[in-house]
């Protein structure tokens, strides 16, 4: 737990781990009463991990931002495009990048993560943000020769290892006033590239639990990451891609932050 002067707080004698049953409403509730103050503070050096165990599923939606489809000279979607990320593919919000084997075009994605807190099956809007247990950053690395040029499905180039850091912060929902007025951004090598806000998307947060809920059932503990705003290597002029050696920070005020390097593949 993270307190209020953004002091790490050990909660093992209360929480094993977070877990889809540990953030159960009841149990966030429960949680929530407690005085951080009362905790042990969690000694230093810290690595953090995704914060979360036992996810289901890691689920992305393409094209969701005004000004993305607009760099990308691109339409604006009639409705989510819906794909999926390897678990595999998770990775700590500050651990290294690999590149995948052959890579050519791997790009950056600064996202908002919504976590699934309840089982949601074929949900109405008006009601969808009260099965999100809270919200997350996330880096949708991706492939784009893998995404684009090897035929099937986007999955190809969203799943590679390490493709999915998530973290620091699992910022529950009822800490967040509204989930379509959080920043984000991104720098590589120091350089801001992208700077957005969820104000920006073309389907909001409540859209994308509801609309996904109706061709799978989201389970607690299932990340659904939410598109990115402007500025993704590929739509730069001329395009850019990561290589070894490159260095990435993204964050939001609300989310925390995540700093990567960038690795070249090795077989292991």
């Amino acid at each position: 737990m993270v307190d209020d002067d953004m002091t790490i707080r050990d909660l093992s004698d209360i929480v094993v781990d977070w877990t889809p049953t540990t953030i159960s409403a009841p149990s966030i509730q429960r949680i929530s009463a407690i005085d951080p103050r009362t905790l042990p503070v969690v000694a230093a050096p810290i690595r953090f991990g995704v914060p979360i165990k036992g996810i289901g599923k890691f689920l992305g939606i393409g094209m969701n931002y005004k000004d993305f489809a607009a760099a990308a000279n691109r339409p604006l979607p009639a409705e989510p495009a819906l794909f999926t990320k390897a678990i595999s593919c998770l990775n700590g919000p500050d651990d290294d990048i690999v590149l995948p084997r052959a890579s050519l075009q791997t790009d950056w994605e600064v996202e908002l993560g919504v976590v699934i807190g309840r089982t949601a099956r074929c949900v109405e809007r008006a009601e969808a943000l009260e099965f999100a247990a809270g919200y997350t950053l996330v880096n949708d690395l991706s492939e784009r020769s893998y995404q684009n040029d090897r035929g099937g499905t986007w999955d190809k180039g969203k799943g590679c290892d390490t493709f999915g850091p998530v973290g620091p912060w699992l910022v529950t929902a009822d800490a967040v006033t509204d989930p379509q007025r959080i920043d984000l951004w991104l720098e590589l090598n120091g350089e801001r590239l992208q700077s957005g806000n969820t104000a920006n998307m073309i389907f909001s947060v409540a859209e994308l639990i509801a609309h996904v809920s109706q061709f799978m059932t989201l389970e607690p503990g299932d990340i659904l990451t939410t598109g990115t705003p402007a500025g993704v290597g590929f739509a730069l002029k001329p395009p850019r891609f990561l290589k070894a050696g490159d260095s990435m920070r993204l964050g939001s005020q609300i989310l925390g932050t995540q700093q990567q390097t960038v690795r070249e593949w090795k077989a292991t």
